[in-house]
């Protein structure tokens, strides 16, 4: 990971050569990808040859993840640098824009507010599990299967209704396709967990693209 950040990253970089902040800019990137190595894979990084000890500041936390840590507070600190006159500018256009708040509220309603419709929508599927027994495979796979879409759910609305937003159904249509081949329930699942697959998805859908379309309009574009 962090060798092709490198690579891809000088590539990118390779015109402006000459410019310090392009460096610094590549820099930040190979920082952040190599936190990210740190603190996720701290148990399994390869050993460079030699050690290093630090005094136990953060109680029982992986060396490797407090290097990482302090990784990504460096790439932070750079990234911040190189971009901070580009960066207040973007914010201070985003924070007086009109358009920007509509978009913002808009995804947050479809986002947190569609969590409720996605619930509503599988409480039949969820209370016919319920009223199985314990012991029943049925259940226990519907269960299993259940677990975790919560998180899933708010991650396909948000991306949903971006695309939407953008103007891009087709994007849309292919993070819905590629939530099905990853998510979709198998036969092996049994038919509650189609049912409550397919109906908090048909509810995500309902609830981003009514949004989107809500913000479109309100910006003074087309709904679609």
């Amino acid at each position: 990971m962090v060798f092709v950040t490198a690579i891809s990253g000088g590539y990118v970089i390779g015109p402006y050569w000459g410019q310090g902040k392009a460096w610094l800019a590549l820099l930040a990137a190979v920082l952040l990808a190599a936190s990210v190595v740190l603190l996720y894979n701290s148990s399994g990084v390869p050993s460079a040859g030699f050690s290093i000890t630090i005094p136990s500041v953060f109680g029982s936390v992986p060396t490797p993840a407090r290097i990482g840590v302090a990784m990504f507070g460096a790439a932070s600190v750079v990234a911040v640098w190189v971009a901070g006159a580009t960066t207040t500018m973007v914010s201070e256009k985003l924070l007086l824009s009109d358009r920007a708040t509509v978009v913002l509220a808009g995804g947050l309603v479809a986002v947190f507010a569609g969590g409720p419709l996605a619930m509503a929508a599988t409480l039949p599927v969820r209370r016919q599990v319920n009223t199985l027994q314990s012991t029943d495979p049925q259940r226990q796979l519907a269960e299993e299967f259940m677990t975790g879409s919560r998180s899933i759910g708010i991650l396909e609305r948000a991306l949903l209704f971006a695309f939407l937003a953008a103007g891009q159904p087709d994007a849309a249509a292919l993070a819905l396709t590629a939530k099905s081949l990853a998510r979709g329930p198998s036969s092996d699942h049994g038919r509650y967990a189609s049912e409550y697959f397919l109906l908090g998805t048909l509810a995500s859908v309902i609830a981003s693209l009514a949004m989107g379309m809500a913000v479109r309009a309100a910006i003074g574009l087309s709904v679609l």
